[in-house]
């Protein structure tokens, strides 16, 4: 295939973004050539003759007009749409999370039964050079095992009025959760990625802490596997300014992933040897700080989308399968069911007892959302914060 005609259904904030990348020239080889989405969030986007417009996802994906479909709709319809795209004999990329819950992630993967078709999930942070790098190092053995992580990814502020914009968002009918859902999946997927599935999970969520609303703003997750390595995980989105600081315990030392550095507090053997060994009583092993810089934030949005076209057209490996989406979910949803249980939860844990109580808060809610009269001048446009 010479060029992969796309369709993205979804025209809010992500899907005009990667729009304009690929309008850009971004993307050698995809070309958009059709749009779905509300009237007006077709109205808002130049008409262009090459890009058709569809207020109907099925009139979309039986147009012809398509190769592969970049859905970027609220999180409850992934499993629909994906579906339907994947059963129409399309290639598709998921915006995240893949799904709201594991049991409509496993139903979206169940339709891909044709290998010819690529399905993969838009997981870019995979790209950051400080999560390559420390992957890298691990993966290499150097650093010898992971003992235990600590993750603060506290800046994720938002305000009353990015909540009020849209009347999905931080609901259980429209979104399906809140922090867990829409700004962690990249730091969750990251981290399972990098230290693999853990096996128990005590999950703490503050509902409306911050916010005036239903679901998770606040929560610390507490993470265990069964060589008792140990992680915790802190997310906020009402804290101000917050930080992204990644703190990985190994038995060469002490990893610390920041904006622009890794900082690896180096033993000069491993700890576990070293106490079996030393002699004296208090003996701590030499330590030596390596520094290793790093630049930018990596290509995003853009190598994602650059891997899915050339796994459609060379058959190159992706970034993100589809089915490593799951695990991201899979640890929001145990977070969540843990703090509603009041107990840890084990992984896999019972995916059907998630959905009837997550079906449950959405069908009997009878929450208002705060009205937020008018945008603040100093809004900002979030994209550049999914960057992380």
């Amino acid at each position: 295939m010479n060029e992969v005609r796309l369709g993205i259904v979804g025209l809010g904030n992500m899907g005009r973004t990667h729009r304009q990348y690929i309008v850009d020239g971004q993307v050698p080889g995809l070309r958009v050539t059709a749009l779905c989405g509300r009237p007006d969030a077709l109205a808002a986007i130049p008409e262009s003759p090459e890009e058709a417009r569809f207020t109907e996802v099925e009139a979309m994906l039986a147009s012809g007009s398509i190769d592969a479909v970049l859905c970027c709709t609220p999180h409850p319809t992934h499993t629909p749409i994906g579906v339907a795209a994947l059963r129409a004999g399309l290639h598709l990329l998921m915006e995240k999370p893949l799904g709201v819950h594991v049991a409509d992630c496993r139903r979206l993967l169940a339709a891909h039964t044709d290998p010819t078709r690529v399905f993969a999930a838009m997981f870019q942070v995979r790209t950051d050079p400080h999560y390559t790098t420390l992957k890298a190092l691990l993966d290499s053995g150097e650093t010898g095992p992971v003992r235990r992580i600590l993750w603060d990814t506290t800046n994720w502020f938002r305000t009353e009025y990015y909540y009020a914009s849209g009347g999905w968002r931080a609901t259980w009918r429209g979104e399906g959760g809140g922090v867990l859902l829409n700004q962690l999946p990249h730091n969750l997927d990251v981290f399972q990625w990098l230290f693999g599935q853990p096996s128990q999970v005590t999950g703490f969520c503050q509902f409306g802490r911050y916010h005036q609303i239903e679901v998770e703003d606040d929560v610390t997750v507490y993470c265990r596997w069964p060589d008792g390595t140990h992680a915790t995980l802190i997310a906020s989105t009402g804290e101000a300014p917050g930080r992204n600081r990644l703190e990985v315990a190994c038995d060469r030392g002490h990893l610390t992933v920041e904006a622009g550095r890794i900082t690896w507090q180096k033993t000069s053997g491993p700890v576990r040897a070293f106490s079996e060994a030393a002699e004296a009583a208090f003996a701590q092993p030499d330590v030596e700080t390596v520094t290793i810089p790093i630049e930018g934030r990596g290509p995003g949005h853009v190598a994602v989308l650059r891997n899915f076209t050339d796994a459609i057209r060379h058959g190159e490996p992706l970034l993100c399968p589809a089915a490593d989406g799951l695990r991201s979910v899979e640890l929001a949803n145990a977070a969540l069911l843990s703090t509603w249980l009041g107990r840890t939860v084990d992984l896999p844990f019972d995916a059907e007892l998630y959905e009837r109580l997550l079906t449950d808060k959405a069908e009997t809610s009878t929450f208002q959302k705060k009205q937020v009269a008018k945008k603040p001048a100093s809004a900002a446009d979030f994209a550049q914060s999914y960057q992380r």
